[in-house]
């Protein structure tokens, strides 16, 4: 199975997520938030495609880290792969799992289907479109008012903040 990414695979990363993180920057959005700070992860045929044993190979040589953390782009997108290698980094590295998506939770849940998979891998979920008119630069790891931060247990919130 492959993933499509923006760029390489970002190492110790501590502004996506609690503690040290490995980063996965998927590519493809359709959202195209207004003041997006990726806008060339936009493009669904941008990007490089990668084997997920390739990206799992990468993440196992890594040091240090706590979690994994799917950015973009819109990782609900390319949610099979990125279902995989995060059940993969929970079960193999003991890693927690956050993603951000500009899509919210409840879309995502009646969306169903893979990108709900995906979501159910998940510890934390950052979620919404980026709000121009809402950003907030004193909010940990959001970008906009409107963005959660959902702490979540096989899907299901367990706190917000």
């Amino acid at each position: 199975m492959k993933i499509r990414l923006s760029g390489p695979i970002e190492h110790d990363s501590i502004v996506n997520g609690y503690g040290l993180r490995a980063v996965v920057w998927t590519q493809g959005c359709p959202i195209h938030c207004k003041g997006c700070q990726n806008p060339e992860t936009w493009a669904f045929d941008g990007g490089l495609e990668v084997d997920i044993e390739e990206v799992k190979d990468e993440l196992r040589g890594l040091k240090g880290q706590s979690g994994l953390t799917f950015c973009g782009g819109e990782p609900s997108f390319q949610a099979k792969a990125c279902t995989e290698i995060a059940k993969w980094a929970k079960e193999e590295l003991g890693w927690n799992i956050w993603s951000f998506s500009g899509y919210t939770y409840e879309d995502l849940k009646a969306q169903g289907g893979d990108a709900w998979e995906f979501v159910k891998t998940l510890d934390a979920l950052i979620d919404g479109p980026f709000i121009l008119a809402e950003r907030d630069l004193t909010l940990k790891f959001r970008g906009s008012r409107n963005q959660r931060l959902l702490h979540l247990k096989n899907g299901e919130i367990t706190d917000i903040e």
